[in-house]
């Protein structure tokens, strides 16, 4: 019998802010179009659309003396706790984020020294042997950074990984935007550690792209809306209805190359873990994931959905998601030894990839 090192997930961990902001906190909010421009909409009129778009009722948001580091070193201290790893065993870890860490006071992007190295100090690591860096590629990017990890426990150059995503995105949107709605705090962590097995569990193939002829700038950092504001730092913003398009056209794709990969089909697929910015999206998207495989219908259960309480995360998404299945705390919503889930984001870049993971 063959024996052959697997990428498993042995632990799991999340930092969700204890600050809720719901929809109706945004109701004083003066709201512009891009030109700086008011609506001709209520506030109420306003929210009211967009809750019915996004699904999002309501965020959180990181307390004012919280990094997004502090956040990343939490979640990434439970997973280690989950996974009962000694830190000092830890071979790699890896801080997804895309504007490091940003202070309430002062929103501009802090990235030296790096995230992980700042986590790494957090966790009172001392051993030089772990190497500490940090992966920007959009919404996607704790998705990568399990990619790069799996390449690693695979190769023998790692026996175990701690990937983390975490963000303040509240503190870099356009409060004029009305977009400015959808973002939200948190951080997400997963230890990967590689495990000597005659089965084929663990990661079981992945897929990545990056389009960015025409759709490099949908996401982007502008000036605000508000022409009084002309001093103040960029902010996000995004093109959100070739976003739609673009990954409505795009993620279904991507998601089955990585089964067709694994030689699964899409009735294997017990869940599907995927990045939430717009619930209508979503949906959009799995549905036509099952049309790919000639599926009118998908099951309810097959997409846990957190952007109704959460918003949008962006790298922390997936693994909070992932966290909160596993720990037990999402209504409904449970993976067994056996199960195949498929973990999937898209974003800024634009990028998007896909993981098969088969449970032990």
């Amino acid at each position: 019998m063959t024996h052959s090192y697997r990428s498993i997930i042995t632990g799991t961990g999340s930092y969700i802010p204890p600050k809720k902001v719901t929809n109706n906190d945004f109701l004083n909010r003066t709201f512009l179009n891009a030109d700086g421009s008011p609506f001709d909409k209520t506030n109420e009129e306003i929210i009211q659309k967009f809750e019915e778009i996004t699904g999002i009722k309501e965020r959180r948001y990181a307390a004012d003396d919280i990094l997004a580091s502090d956040m990343a070193a939490e979640a990434g201290g439970n997973a280690l706790q989950d996974a009962e790893l000694d830190p000092e065993e830890l071979d790699y870890i890896i801080v997804a984020h895309n504007f490091g860490d940003v202070r309430a006071d002062n929103p501009v992007t802090d990235m030296v020294p790096s995230l992980a190295s700042r986590v790494k100090q957090k966790l009172e690591i001392e051993s030089p042997n772990c190497v500490a860096y940090d992966l920007p590629f959009g919404c996607p990017g704790w998705t990568q950074g399990i990619i790069q990890s799996n390449y690693y426990l695979q190769s023998g150059d790692a026996s175990s990984c701690l990937v983390i995503g975490t963000e303040t995105l509240s503190r870099i949107c356009d409060p004029n935007d009305r977009d400015s709605m959808i973002y939200a705090d948190g951080a997400g962590a997963t230890v990967l550690e590689s495990k000597k097995t005659d089965k084929e569990i663990g990661i079981l193939s992945h897929a990545a792209r990056t389009d960015a002829k025409e759709e490099a700038y949908f996401l982007r950092m502008e000036p605000p809306f508000d022409p009084k504001m002309a001093d103040a730092p960029l902010y996000m913003h995004m093109n959100g209805r070739k976003l739609y398009q673009y990954a409505l056209t795009n993620v279904p794709d991507l998601v089955k190359s990585s089964l067709d990969k694994a030689d699964l089909d899409f009735e294997d697929v017990h869940k599907v873990l995927i990045h939430q910015a717009n619930a209508k999206m979503d949906e959009a998207i799995i549905q036509r994931l099952g049309k790919l495989y000639g599926k009118e219908d998908v099951p309810d259960d097959l997409m846990p959905m957190t952007i109704s309480w959460l918003g949008n995360t962006s790298v922390a998404t997936v693994p909070t998601l992932l966290d909160l299945i596993l720990g037990g705390k999402m209504d409904d919503h449970h993976i067994h030894s056996g199960d195949v889930i498929v973990l999937s984001s898209v974003g800024a870049g634009m990028n998007i990839n896909s993981v098969v993971y088969e449970t032990p």
